[in-house]
């Protein structure tokens, strides 16, 4: 990108100017050992995705150009959502049909953000405010509604990654029963005037319970399990190899 045969002396020029225009990136630079050239492994200056993009601004390259135009359509485009939120619906929408999900799994998982977001500002509302606790009360309703923490759940889909999202690798039955425990959480919790950490920890418990009748009652009439260990999207694969046979 640097177009430079000197790197070493380019990144030390690069921080030095950077720390001269009042950037504080220079000090947010870390040191994680990676494989060198020769395959020894060395201390390797590393950053975030919010520092790389900074230092791409600052490179004056035409090999960086086109990330400096990305980072200003993307940073039009979040402007334009402030402005309109529609935009940013339908921006999200796209997304997600690029990743493969139909319209269908795509109005739920909408849906799902949003009941969620009530019930989180309902938690606020009833002074809940570590993160810690947020996660859970999540659990809580996870565990009554599947019988596994989020992280037990993880585990269950083969997720490793600590990023992953949990709800994006959902089938519809998972997603829909998620939306119900959240959903009738919320309700209980108006209803109880739930307060405090332990009263909100008792609805979220019944909440989730709600969704696990659910859950069963399903099951009962399909024979089969709700929960699956593969991904939406590996599921959605299945059935469409499944309809191509047919049609063939």
């Amino acid at each position: 990108m640097t177009q430079t045969d000197r790197a070493r002396k380019y990144w030390s020029d690069l921080k030095t100017k950077l720390k001269e225009e009042g950037s504080e990136v220079s000090e947010k630079i870390g040191q994680l050992k990676l494989p060198s050239e020769d395959g020894k492994m060395c201390e390797t200056d590393c950053a975030n995705t919010e520092n790389i993009f900074r230092i791409i601004q600052s490179i004056p390259s035409p090999k960086a150009e086109p990330f400096k135009r990305w980072l200003t359509k993307v940073g039009f485009e979040r402007v334009q959502e402030i402005e309109n939120p529609e935009l940013g619906q339908d921006m999200i929408k796209e997304y997600y049909e690029l990743k493969g999900y139909s319209k269908d799994w795509i109005e739920k998982r909408l849906r799902g953000i949003a009941i969620r977001q009530e019930l989180a500002d309902e938690w606020k509302d009833r002074d809940i405010k570590k993160k810690t606790d947020f996660a859970i009360l999540t659990n809580e309703i996870s565990k009554a509604t599947f019988g596994k923490t989020v992280l037990e759940y993880k585990e269950f889909k083969n997720l490793k990654k600590e990023n992953q999202n949990l709800r994006y690798h959902m089938s519809d039955w998972e997603l829909i029963l998620s939306m119900v425990g959240e959903n009738a959480t919320t309700d209980i919790t108006i209803a109880k005037d739930a307060k405090g950490f332990e009263e909100c920890k008792e609805t979220a418990k019944q909440g989730g319970e709600i969704a696990s009748n659910t859950k069963k009652e399903l099951e009962k009439k399909t024979g089969k399990s709700v929960l699956s260990k593969e991904n939406y999207l590996h599921l959605t694969e299945r059935k469409k190899h499944r309809q191509l046979k047919k049609d063939n």
